[in-house]
């Protein structure tokens, strides 16, 4: 009986010493490891680079379709057509505007895209920025060596882009609302049959500019070669007015 109650009585005093122990109350949690959630590098670059695969594809579709003997000619119904099929495409692509850029670095620094012709590519790049959900996108073209004719065609409105470098032909054709920056230098026929918004090329631009535009404004900072027959807008060279006025006329060359 004695040893029974000693063993009892030495248990007692063990959980009473163990029980005046100070104790931490978040001891238990010291063992619990927080994982971050992480995406791996290498499913972000396989991501992008379907998503490219994609926007690669559509425009060699656009090629074949439009382009097959590798020429090109440059007519309304012929724009039309042509930006009908790249919609096709693009309305399946999830992508971002840095995709687009990426796209444009691509066009002449990768063997991925065969060829790049200025009108089917800036039918493309100006359909890509239209569907892009971003509102503003800027595209550094200043690297490439070929001018691309076409961009911004029907950029609607509460969009606006702005162009790193120089653009071919064409540039700005039949805008529908939205705001085309040009920080280069753009070619003829710019703004042609732009319907409203604002086109401002920050240097010089060529021959027929304005055609048949039928509202809108063009700020030129540099010199306008020649105007177009314009219908309706406004044309100014280094802030001053030249459309409408009498100081310019239609298809004369200054």
């Amino acid at each position: 009986m004695k040893t029974n109650s000693s063993q009892k009585k030495a248990v007692l005093q063990t959980l009473l010493k163990d029980s005046l122990k100070p104790q931490n109350p978040f001891e238990e949690f010291q063992s619990f490891i927080f994982k971050k959630k992480e995406i791996p590098l290498d499913q972000i670059v396989q991501s992008s680079e379907l998503v490219m695969d994609k926007i690669r594809l559509g425009y060699e579709k656009l090629l074949e379709e439009e382009a097959k003997e590798l020429v090109w000619m440059v007519q309304y119904n012929t724009i039309i057509k042509a930006y009908e099929v790249a919609e096709r495409y693009i309305k399946e692509i999830d992508y971002t505007a840095e995709d687009i850029e990426d796209f444009c670095f691509a066009l002449e620094n990768t063997h991925k895209i065969p060829y790049l012709i200025p009108g089917p590519a800036g039918i493309y790049i100006s359909a890509l920025c239209n569907y892009a959900k971003e509102d503003e996108i800027v595209l550094k073209l200043s690297e490439l060596k070929t001018e691309i004719n076409l961009i911004g065609f029907r950029l609607p409105k509460d969009k606006r882009m702005i162009i790193e470098g120089d653009t071919g032909d064409f540039t700005g054709i039949s805008l529908e609302g939205g705001e085309l920056v040009i920080e280069g230098s753009a070619k003829n026929w710019t703004g042609a049959g732009m319907r409203s918004g604002k086109i401002l090329v920050k240097k010089n631009v060529g021959l027929h500019t304005g055609e048949w535009m039928m509202g809108g404004e063009i700020y030129v900072g540099g010199r306008v070669r020649g105007l177009g027959n314009v219908v309706e807008g406004k044309i100014f060279e280094r802030d001053k007015l030249i459309y409408p006025g009498k100081s310019r006329y239609p298809n004369h060359y200054y």
